[in-house]
């Protein structure tokens, strides 16, 4: 039995909805029809173990689900933007202006590398239009700020006690104790910085965010348990309140 890649996840994901957009345009859709939830997480909180279980939570729960709940993470952003032009088969979907925006980006890509800020403003671009199309969890770069009044969008921050952090990153990485405190610290400094830095927001700041999960007290499996619960009975909330408004 073959497990399919994390990159072939997103590709089959852009794939479905390039096709139920042909049957649906995504203007027409009521909000809780394309859900979105963020992670924002300090180092080795467990965001990507809590963000794969919660994809499967929710396809098999979501009543809108009608393609596949798709994790998409920084490398994910990342190898998309620059190997898969990704925004560009997204700005479809999406008003003029951003789809002039996007065609910029592209040209300036047929050059020399992009520029820092050219790759944080196609991030949030990319952001945007995953979150207009729905069914996705963004892990960090910004997801929570970038769609922050959107509705239909869950947002949730994972902590932990540094100790415990460090150990989960040596369960992942075959480091000594020193080595992966120094991974923890830095990376969290350049979460906290790039967060500051390009959007202005403090990431611990909890008012950014629904809910805060400790995962030193919380399992994997009893936080993306928790979160599912709560974004699906969202989902049925909205549908509902849609429902009575528009018959």
């Amino acid at each position: 039995m073959t497990t399919e890649s994390p990159m072939l996840k997103c590709l089959s994901y852009i794939d479905s909805q390039l096709s139920a957009a042909k049957k649906a345009p995504l203007a027409s859709r009521r909000q809780w029809e394309h859900p979105v939830v963020t992670l924002s997480r300090q180092t080795g909180s467990g965001a990507l173990p809590i963000a794969e279980k919660l994809a499967v939570y929710l396809q098999a729960h979501d009543p809108t689900a009608s393609c596949p709940w798709t994790v998409f993470d920084k490398n994910l952003f990342e190898q998309v933007l620059e190997d898969h032009h990704l925004p560009k088969r997204l700005a479809q979907f999406m008003p003029e202006d951003r789809v002039s925006q996007m065609e910029d980006f592209m040209a300036e890509l047929l050059g020399l590398r992009p520029s820092t800020w050219t790759l944080i403003h196609q991030t949030t671009e990319t952001v945007l239009r995953l979150a207009d199309l729905g069914h996705v969890i963004l892990v960090g770069r910004g997801a929570p700020v970038i769609i922050r009044k959107l509705p239909q969008a869950f947002h949730v921050r994972l902590v932990g006690s540094l100790e415990r952090r460090i150990a989960r990153v040596q369960e992942y990485r075959p480091i000594e104790a020193k080595e992966a405190a120094e991974f923890v610290r830095k990376t969290d400094e350049g979460r906290i910085r790039y967060l500051k830095t390009h959007f202005h927001r403090n990431i611990d700041d909890p008012l950014l965010y629904h809910i805060i999960i400790n995962t030193d007290e919380v399992s994997l499996d009893e936080a993306a348990r928790l979160i599912g619960e709560t974004v699906i009975a969202r989902i049925r909330a909205g549908l509902g309140e849609s429902a009575a408004t528009n018959p």
